[in-house]
This record gives structure tokens, sequence and C-alpha cells, in this order.
């Protein structure tokens, strides 16, 4: 079994490789294994395949220059690629192959330069990616017309899947689109992102097959050291659902049964098996079930497969459509540059009900042929008649967790059944629909883009999940009425299918209910007082350096509002009636007795300063609990104030016999020492009527004027 450029390293590669060694050991010890590539990391690889030969070929490899240009601006991308391929056909001679990263990037480069060098008809430019009809992928790979040349614009495809003939320059954007699996949302999500050494080494290898060449790499010489070595292994970043079934198939439970170059992330892992057992193709103990054998006969994603056979129980005509899904899905995408998201158009247009102008026929065929062996295989008449505009309920048998309901009549907005968020584009004409079942989406946890869906009606989903929806009890706060109010629902999933009220019949719902009104509208609304906001912040003072305290930040209180004051809510059931709640009572609550001794020794509400007054302290900035005191009550003092048993100095806010700010100072020593002079000479002239002694660390501290103390 020959293995080519396994540097690429896919999954299939991957685990291909895992099965025919276990298959050698066990099995067939004449088996023979080559791997191949050339970029291969040889050491690492024979280490792993039991110390295994390594054969080194030069083959037939031309010198390929290296010439460095700027980095386009990622916004113009196609701009920079353009003017690199218009450098390079002055420069040079021979035909371009120009790497980018998709598409959309190809269309914008090829429409740039059909505007400025259209008109020279001995230039071709040809666009090659996966999804074109073979007639413009042969344009692109067969040689060119004597006398013409052509300028390939390509993704990866053509590092090494293809020969493309006459190649001598290549053009290196630098940058690949990967497909990236997040297990928290179970979606994918297209990322473009840097190319390794090894893929610049395989990409400016394309200008050396039949003679000396060139390479443009738009970016900074000095950048390639900071490149990856090399691509990162499918099976870190991929979808771990069909790898999951096929090596259960094989009789392994865990990736570490089998021998694999690298294990898969085990978030996403367990996160493919959890789908497997909810799709009844594992059981409890994670071995395959018969409805798991026939999923993994049928060489689908585990989700349509499970469609497939689901649908086959329900009738032929429900089959024969899941049978076209499937192979739409498979095979797609149907169309070129074509932004409908609507899936029951594909699908007709598979079934010849239906033309587009767009239609890629390279596809279509791959897409018939796959419902032509799907339906072979699960012994559906070929001629079976599908109704595509049911397209959405078969669907939904694959793709339970997103299936869509509106936010808003005629909103872009709408919420999956798995809770996350989902968005069409404002001008797609499945706007007008309620609820979706979306098949394609990109990984966003906030709100995904829909490429792919379909419709279906809210009975749809009460017929097909009727074991699913459940009825519950929900008692919230109604923010029009500001007021508790009940509601029966009628939930699938994160989605609300039905709303009906009902009428609240016990005093612990009710105060349920306004303790989720007091969260969504702030704590603001409870009757505060100066003494039970200080309570609060004294209590913070303390928990900041030890957490037995309870947490009374205002997150805190507004999680625990069940807890500490549900109790004081008898009677209430409006906002206005929380006026006349004992808050301070139900603050004081979440202390037991020695722990409200503890907290008056050591955070004080007031401190009696040296004149005889008890001057309320300030704990607005926990970290620096405040004393604002007038400086002639503090007359005797030598050393700061401090409080929590002498750990935390008092910051001291010294006002004037006004009131006014004189200084702020956590060292009142210090002050005494080397900045009083300068207040006394600047305030005396303006308060002669109160007391300014030279030494006023001996001086006696009063809050009267000097002729009170006569």
């Amino acid at each position: 079994v020959i293995f080519d450029e396994f540097h690429e390293r896919n999954l299939q590669g991957d685990l291909s490789l895992a099965f025919c060694l276990e298959a050698q050991e066990a099995l067939r010890e004449d088996l023979r294994l080559l791997v191949m590539s050339a970029t291969l990391d040889g050491e690492n690889l024979s280490t792993f395949l039991n110390n295994a030969p390594r054969i080194t070929s030069q083959g037939r490899a031309f010198a390929v220059e290296t010439r460095n240009l700027a980095r386009p601006d990622k916004f113009s991308l196609a701009q920079g690629v353009a003017r690199a391929v218009q450098t390079a056909l002055q420069e040079e001679n021979g035909n371009i192959l120009v790497f980018l990263p998709g598409e959309g990037e190809i269309r914008k480069t090829q429409s740039i330069l059909q505007d400025h060098l259209g008109k020279d008809s001995n230039l071709l430019i040809a666009p090659l990616y996966g999804s074109l009809p073979q007639q413009a992928q042969d344009q692109a790979i067969l040689p060119t017309p004597k006398g013409q040349r052509k300028i390939v614009l390509a993704t990866t495809i053509a590092e090494t899947s293809l020969t493309i003939e006459g190649i001598r320059v290549v053009i290196d954007c630098g940058l690949k689109r990967v497909s990236r699996f997040d297990p928290a949302n179970a979606m994918s999500k297209l990322e473009t992102v840097r190319v390794s050494k090894a893929s610049a080494e395989q990409r400016k290898g394309r200008a050396g097959r039949m003679e000396p060449g060139v390479c443009y790499q738009l970016w900074p010489k000095a950048e390639t050291q900071s490149l990856a070595e090399r691509d990162s292994p499918e099976i870190l970043d991929c979808d771990l659902t069909p790898f999951a079934i096929e090596i259960a198939t094989w009789g392994a439970k865990h990736p570490s049964d089998i021998r694999l170059l690298d294990l898969p992330p085990a978030a996403t892992f367990e996160a493919a098996q959890l789908l497997l057992q909810q799709l009844g193709a594992l059981d409890a103990t994670l071995s395959l079930t018969p409805h798991g054998r026939k999923i993994s006969a049928l060489s689908l994603h585990p989700r349509i497969a499970h469609m497939v056979l689901q649908a086959h129980d329900l009738g032929t005509a429900e089959a024969a459509l899941a049978c076209d899904i499937a192979a739409v899905l498979h095979d797609g995408p149907l169309f070129r540059g074509k932004k409908d998201s609507d899936l029951r158009h594909a699908v007709s247009c598979l079934q010849n009900q239906a033309k587009d102008p767009n239609l890629s026929k390279g596809a279509l065929m791959r897409a018939r042929e796959t419902t032509k062996n799907l339906k072979y295989k699960l012994k559906i008449p070929l001629d079976k008649s599908a109704n595509s505009m049911e397209t959405g309920p078969i669907l939904a048998l694959a793709y339970p967790d997103r299936i869509a309901q509106q936010r808003q009549k005629g909103g872009t907005d709408y919420k999956l059944s798995s809770g996350m968020g989902a968005k069409l584009n404002e001008d797609d004409p499945l706007i007008t629909q309620p609820y979706l079942v979306v098949a394609q989406l990109d990984g966003s946890r906030t709100n995904g883009r829909i490429f792919s869906a379909a419709p279906l009606t809210q009975k749809d989903i009460e017929d097909t999940f009727a074991d699913q929806i459940i009825e519950m009890d929900d008692i919230g706060w109604d923010k029009r009425t500001q007021s508790a109010q009940a509601n029966r629902l009628t939930k699938f999933g994160a989605l609300t299918l039905k709303k009906k009220p009902i009428k609240i019949t016990g005093p612990e719902q009710i105060k349920r209910a306004l303790c989720q009104g007091i969260r969504d509208i702030g704590l603001h609304v409870l009757p505060w007082t100066p003494e039970s906001e200080q309570f609060c912040q004294r209590v913070e003072f303390l928990r900041q350096n030890d957490d037995i305290w309870p947490d009374m930040s205002e997150t805190g209180l507004c999680d625990s509002l069940e807890t500490w004051l549900a109790p004081y809510l008898n009677g209430c059931s409006r906002i206005e009636h929380l006026k006349k709640i004992d808050l301070s009572a139900a603050l004081l609550s979440c202390l037991n007795w020695e722990e409200q001794q503890t907290l008056n020794q050591r955070a004080p509400t007031h401190y009696k300063v040296p004149s005889g007054s008890n001057i309320r302290l300030d704990y607005t900035n926990i970290k620096k609990p405040i004393l604002s005191v007038k400086l002639q009550e503090m007359f005797g003092q030598p050393q700061s104030p401090s409080i929590n048993n002498g750990t935390c100095p008092l910051q001291i806010h010294l006002l004037s016999p006004a009131g006014r700010p004189l200084q702020i100072t956590e060292d009142l020593a210090g002050f005494w020492l080397n900045s009083y002079d300068s207040v006394k000479k600047e305030m005396k002239g303006r308060y002669p009527k109160h007391p300014w002694p030279d030494n006023p660390q001996e001086a006696m501290p009063t809050h009267k004027t000097k002729r009170h103390l006569r």
C-alpha cells in the first residue's frame, strides 16, 4: 500500500495508515507499506514506523529562484496579487501559477487581471479550484496553444494534487484556507491562515518541474523563518464524527487503541462520540450498534447517513428525497458563486425539476452518481418521485440541533434549538420563513451565517420530534407590566414553540419571579441606604483577602437573591412593593452572629478620631478605605490610623475647616513632618479663627474655633 503526498496529513491518510499497521501486525505479515512525500518529516515518521528504512531520491528538479515582494494588505489581497502577476509578466517568460486562499479571491483577482490584461489575446487567465467544471479545469491544466501564455489562479489543489503543464513562474500569496471544527458549537469554520514552510516549499517547487524557474513570495524574506515547519494534521482541527464511527467499526473505542501519529483533541472526540450516541450509532458502552453499522456502510457523514436511514423507515418517497439531499450535501456546492441558501432549489436542480445558469455540471454529475448509488444500496427505484418542497422535514432528521426559529417576524436573526444564534443575509428569500433547518453555517459562536437551509413548519417539528418536546411552567418577570407572570411553555431544545399564560399559584413562585425581575432591572430598584451600601462594601473589604466571607458584590448579590432576599419578599409581587422591605435586615442575614461581631471589630462603620468625633468610614474603594476628617481633629495623632487588626492603614483625606480637601495621605507622620508647615502657611490667613499650632503632633485636637477653646 503506497501513501503518496503524506505530508498533507489528511485524516483519511492518517487513519488508513493506522489500519494498515494493525492489519500488518495481526493479519498480514506480508503486507508492505510505502510512505512518500517531497517534504516529509522522515526521521520522526521512520521512528513511528518501527525504524522503517528511509529512501531519499532527488528526482528531476530544477533550481528555482526566490524573489520576495511586499505583502498585500489583507483587504486588497487581489490587487496586490494582480500587481505581482504584472511584474512577473514583465520580468519573466513562461506560464504563471498563482496560489490564492479560495474561490472568492480567485474571482476578484481574475476580474482585475481581465480589466488590465484582457485585450492581450496571447494571455489566457484560467481559474482552478475544486468545484469548477471539468472543462474549465482542463483549460487550466492542459498545455497552452503555441505562442500563448497562461496565468493559472489556483487554490491549494495545485500544490500536489494536479500537474499543470508548462509552469515556470509561481506567485505565492502565502495564505490558504482551512476548516477548523469547534466542539463547543459542533460547527466548522473556514479560516485564512499562513502557509507552513513545507507548503511554501511545495508551491515553490512547481516552478522547477520542467526548467529553472522563479517563485515570487508575497511576504518579507525574514518572515519565512517564523512560518510553521509543517501544516497542522487534519486530525487536530476537523469534525471527528466520521473518524469516531470508522474506528468504532474497526473495533476501537478510543483513538489511543490504534496507532496514530497524532491523537485528536479529547474534547472534539468526546463530542463526536456523544453525537453518535444521540444518533443511535453507539450504545452506552461506546460500542457500535446495528444502526451504527448501517450508518458506517453508507460512506456518508453520520448525520446524513442517519437521515437517509430514518427516511427509509418512513417510506420510499421520503427515502428517495433523503438520497437526493444527501447527494447535494455530499457533493455540493452545486452552484458557482451562487449565494441562495435555499437547499430546496439545489435538490430541484438535481431532480431536473429546475434550471439554473450557475449550475456546476461537474458537481451535478457527481451528485447524481451519489444519489444513484445510495438508491441502489437501499433498493429504492431510481424513478421514484421525490418532492423537493419537503426537504426541510427530512433534513431535520440529520440536524435536530440546528432547527432555527426566527427571533422576529421578517428578521434575519434566528435561534437554533441548540441555543446558538444564526443569521441570514438581508436579501435571502428564506427570510419569510419562521422556521428553518440549517445544513451549513459558519462556526461563529454568536451569530453564525447560514449558507444552506430549508424551511419547515412548527407542525413538522412537533410531528418529527414528538418524543423530544416537553411542557414546562416558567415563572418569570413581565417587563411590560413590571410584575410576576407565569407561562406554560412548549419547548423543543432551546426553542419555545408555544407560550400560554397561567395563574401563579404559590408565594414561592412569585418570589422566584420577583428575584428574576430584580436581576433584569438591577439591584438599584431595592431601597438602598448609605448604611446598607456600606455594609456590603465592608464585607467585600474583608472578602478580598479571605474568601470565607459571602460574595456581596453586585454580581454575587444578584446570583443569590433567592437565598438572602426571597425570605423578605412576603406580600410583594410588583416592583413598587419593594420599597417596604427591610433591606438592611435581609443583608445582615447573610452573616451569622459571630461574623457580624468580627465585621464590626475589623471593618468598623466609624472611626473615633483624637477630637472625639466618631467619623463614618468610606469603603467605596475596598482596597483603601477613606477617613475624611478636618485637619484640626487629628492633632495629637502621631501615626496613621488603621483597621482590620492594624493591617490596613486608612487613607486620610485631611479637610479644611470649611470641609474642603487639603491633603490625601496614608502616612500621617510624614505629613506632619514634611507637608504640614506649607499647608499651615497657606491656610492660617484664610482660617484665622482656627488653631494652627507649630507642633501639631502634641497639640490638642479639636473641632472648635479658638474662641470656643478658651
